[in-house]
């Protein structure tokens, strides 16, 4: 974390769980960087990891996290009822709610989140594309949502702070 305050146990979970699915802050903020970088001349990884450092203290991206994630390792586990068991294990194509979940943390920052969202959901670069991989066994239909969005969230924010718009 980017200082020493005091982290409760819904952000202390939230931060936990993404790290033991396999995502760092710095996967983030390297789709961050994927975003921005043509905007911003002199974009630096820092500034990167700042604004996702940022996005995870808002306690409805935190609720998202612990939300999304819990789905995804119940699936994994096969421990939900049918259907749901089979559309979350397999990323159902029509299963949108993942997507509604994702729109929760995207909205935190304004619109502009929404075309970054939707741009890296389609691209899949980076910590994306391994997360979308179904060949691992793990269920990540939930994560792969969760993380774009919060790359989403984070570009919105470095955005509006670099023209002056937001001071957060």
């Amino acid at each position: 974390m980017a200082d020493n305050k005091k982290v409760d146990l819904t952000e202390e979970t939230a931060r936990r769980w993404l790290k033991e699915r396999g995502v760092q802050i710095k996967d983030i903020a390297e789709l961050v960087y994927y975003l921005q970088k043509k905007y911003h001349e002199n974009l630096k990884m820092e500034d990167c990891i700042e604004n996702v450092e940022r996005v995870l203290t808002k306690r409805e991206v935190q609720n998202a996290i612990i939300t999304g994630i819990q789905l995804d390792m119940l699936a994994e586990k096969g421990m939900l009822e049918e259907p749901l068991q089979t559309i979350i294990e397999t990323d159902e194509s029509l299963y949108g709610v993942n997507e509604i979940l994702a729109f929760s943390i995207v909205n935190v920052y304004g619109s502009i989140g929404f075309t970054n969202y939707g741009y890296i959901d389609k691209q899949k670069p980076g910590i994306l594309a391994h997360l979308n991989d179904k060949s691992t066994g793990e269920v990540h239909t939930f994560l792969d949502d969760i993380v774009g969005a919060i790359a989403a969230a984070a570009s919105s924010r470095l955005a509006h702070r670099a023209a002056g718009i937001d001071k957060d």
